[in-house]
């Protein structure tokens, strides 16, 4: 009984030594150069329904079903979204935009996990009709999720998708 005492003590103060070690928060981000004017780029990245055209995850799942509702490319536009195991089941709301800088979106998923986290896609003017096109994700780690960042990277599971989704908007808006 004392033994198993001991091992129960010990286990739940490893958890609380990882859960104070733990990451809280991540921000992944990836950029790529467009050679586009940064009116004709922000017009077509403020555009959630686009975003099927160029994000990796409509491609990890063709079958997917999507739902919108409000305004496209306008502050409450919202993208559902149900699918297969690799993309769950989740929506995309867009929170703020400032005209050819920035729009900000809320992600929430639903499965396979519960979740939320801000997103952004930046643009800026590089000069010579190019735009800098910077797309990226942050957001906090819960608990027990944050233990789990501990042997896992955040930057390492979703920024292979940016970098092939920015490639691909970069193919699509340079032809």
């Amino acid at each position: 009984m004392t033994i198993l005492l001991y091992i129960l003590i010990g286990l739940v103060l490893l958890i609380l030594i990882l859960a104070i070690i733990a990451p809280k928060t991540y921000d992944v981000s990836r950029n790529i150069s467009i050679s586009r004017p940064i009116s004709e780029v922000f017009d077509y990245v403020k555009s959630l329904k686009k975003q099927d055209e160029w994000g990796p995850w409509a491609k990890k799942d063709p079958n997917m079903t999507k739902e919108f509702k409000g305004t496209d490319g306008e502050i409450g536009a919202i993208s559902s979204w149900k699918g297969n195991k690799e993309v769950g089941e989740g929506e995309q709301e867009i929170i703020g935009i400032k005209e050819n800088e920035i729009v900000e979106t809320q992600l929430r998923f639903f499965k396979p996990w519960k979740s939320e986290s801000n997103a952004y896609i930046r643009v800026n003017d590089e000069g010579n009709g190019s735009t800098k096109v910077t797309w990226g994700f942050s957001g906090k780690n819960k608990f027990p999720m944050s233990i789990m960042m501990l042997f896992m990277s955040m930057d390492k599971m979703i920024g292979k998708d940016f970098e092939q989704g920015l490639s691909d908007l970069k193919s699509i808006l340079e032809k």
